[in-house]
């Protein structure tokens, strides 16, 4: 539990940072040096405590699990920061155990119960609500945002089981590696784009002090410190229960943002927050036994 509350105040923060940094640089820049502080960060950590570098024949895998789980929903989040508010965000990012439901029936063979699967619906009505309802005007760039949002979180579902199955069911590996193999790839993923996004529109400015402080927390704080968290819960818990943490992220994300950002913190967000903190109850609560 410490941990989980842990790591839902580090990534409800990193929605605040998003917001400043890609507001300033743009979505791709933003990803990128993300992680790319990212894995720098857990390279020197590995250096410092020598951690033994056997990746046990799945440094490809990693590779490609970063893109999944850490490339894609980098960038999809970074766009959403162009147009929704970190609150925002934060709250769509709560869909993850959702999706976890869904891609786990649709695609890996995992059972789900009547009770799963009207979590499921009440959660994506959730979504509709909270577009609908929230203290954001209801346009294109509000669907559009979250629509990268989840995105994002269908990433994260394919991610979890992956995980568990490329990584966990094959004898595990250190989950300092994991964390920086994946970082690795989604920054090797991302440098083209990065590169392509400076060829065609370069940022007007590259930020000051307040821009870069964003982009270290991200990078250092909000993604190596927090993937090597989150890959050890991955582990010990598997990926349904580890991303039960989305549930304590939207309080931190809108807490933060209205600290920090002078974001509102408003009624409006209530009845969509409500259907969707129903949803994951009911997705996730345990199951009980007949005897």
């Amino acid at each position: 539990m410490l941990r989980l509350l842990l790591l839902a105040a580090i990534w409800g923060s990193s929605f605040l940072f998003l917001r400043i940094a890609a507001l300033e640089l743009g979505s791709l820049p933003t990803a990128f040096i993300r992680a790319s502080l990212g894995t720098l960060g857990l390279l020197i950590l590995l250096l410092v405590v020598r951690v033994e570098w056997d990746f046990r024949a799945k440094l490809k895998t990693l590779l490609l699990l970063g893109i999944i789980n850490a490339g894609l929903p980098s960038t999809m989040y970074s766009l959403a920061a162009l147009v929704l508010p970190a609150g925002y965000s934060a709250i769509f990012n709560a869909t993850t155990p959702l999706m976890g439901v869904l891609i786990g029936a649709l695609f890996f063979h995992e059972g789900i119960t009547p009770s799963k699967a009207t979590g499921v619906f009440i959660g994506l009505l959730g979504v509709a609500v909270l577009t609908r309802t929230g203290p954001v005007a209801f346009d294109l760039q509000l669907l559009l945002g979250a629509g990268a949002c989840l995105v994002a979180t269908i990433c994260y579902g394919f991610a979890g089981f992956l995980t568990r199955r490329w990584i966990g069911q094959q004898g595990g590996l250190d989950n300092r590696l994991t964390a920086f193999a994946s970082l690795a790839g989604a920054s090797l993923f991302l440098l083209p784009l990065f590169i392509g996004s400076l060829a065609l529109k370069p940022p007007a400015s590259w930020g000051g002090i307040e821009v870069w402080l964003s982009l270290a927390a991200l990078g250092l704080l909000c993604t190596a410190f927090a993937y090597v968290l989150y890959f050890r819960l991955l582990e010990d818990v598997g990926p349904i229960k580890a991303s039960t943490t989305t549930f304590l992220i939207p309080p931190f994300g809108v807490l933060w943002g209205a600290l920090l950002l002078g974001e509102p913190l408003s009624w409006d967000y209530l009845p969509g927050c409500v259907l969707i903190a129903l949803a994951l109850w009911l997705v996730v609560r345990p199951s009980v036994s007949k005897t």
